[in-house]
């Protein structure tokens, strides 16, 4: 039996904001490396 007011574990709630967060990560990178012209992993010095 699921408990609808649980606050913690795979929520609605949290799942609809880390979906959103994510999005949010992926487009930022995007970004960062259409303005820099360097892949994340140049930008960190590992490559």
């Amino acid at each position: 039996m699921e408990n609808k007011d649980a606050k913690v574990g795979f929520t609605d709630f949290a799942e609809t904001w880390n979906g959103r967060l994510a999005m949010l990560g992926f487009v930022i990178g995007l970004a960062t490396e259409y303005i820099t012209g360097q892949g994340i992993l140049s930008q960190i010095g590992l490559m």
